[in-house]
């Protein structure tokens, strides 16, 4: 379900981990998200290593692909040791990270959405906080992934600011807006409904 991804055009930089972290500075400003140095420099490498589609992508049987999240949270559970558990929950919190942030448009239309991805990473990155408190070495790791888990929503707004810096939007963009407002609550997607001339009305559906 999480495939045939829509490509985006290519940007030509000197240096990628350069150009993600000032761009993530800039997305931070805009969107008004506070974080940690250190947090901010874990988001900046996830977007360094992912831009690499061998590190995102997997091997498998039936070709190169994307892991299914659900299949990730499995092996997670699955782990035979606790060093194996969180790699797998890094995973699974980074791709869903990632996916989220920089391809909320390729959802339209899909039975797995944004919303779904924004759960299922900010509960990876809780539960590795969580485990990685108990060991003195996680421990210096634990309140990176704690803020990521508590800012995983606004993050993605900040990742989606960064992969539509050239992108103007428009009025064909406010369906699939409102709905990721209607999901998600995300003040980006509000903010962006409100410059098309659109004022967002609370439900009793839209996520919280």
């Amino acid at each position: 379900m999480e495939d045939g991804l829509s490509p985006k055009s290519l940007v030509a930089v000197t240096n990628l981990r350069e150009f993600f972290h000032d761009s993530v500075q800039t997305a931070l400003r805009k969107q008004q998200v506070a974080v940690d140095d250190h947090t901010e420099h874990y988001v900046v490498n996830v977007l360094t290593m992912f831009a690499r589609s061998e590190e995102l992508y997997e091997h498998t049987p039936e070709g190169t692909r994307l892991k299914p999240l659900a299949h990730m949270l499995a092996a997670a559970a699955e782990a035979p040791t606790p060093q194996l558990r969180e790699q797998a929950l890094r995973r699974l919190g980074d791709v869903s990270l990632f996916i989220a942030g920089f391809f909320a448009q390729s959802f339209a239309r899909k039975l797995v959405d944004i919303d779904y991805h924004i759960a299922m990473g900010g509960c990876a990155y809780g539960t590795l906080a969580e485990s990685m408190r108990s060991s003195m070495r996680g421990q210096a790791f634990a309140a990176v992934f704690l803020e990521l888990a508590q800012k995983f929503q606004r993050l993605v707004d900040v990742l989606n600011d960064v992969a539509e810096m050239s992108y103007e939007h428009s009025d064909k963009d406010i369906l699939r807006q409102y709905e990721i407002w209607l999901k998600t609550g995300s003040p980006r997607a509000f903010n962006i409904l409100r410059r098309l001339g659109v004022e967002p009305v609370t439900t009793r559906s839209r996520a919280h």
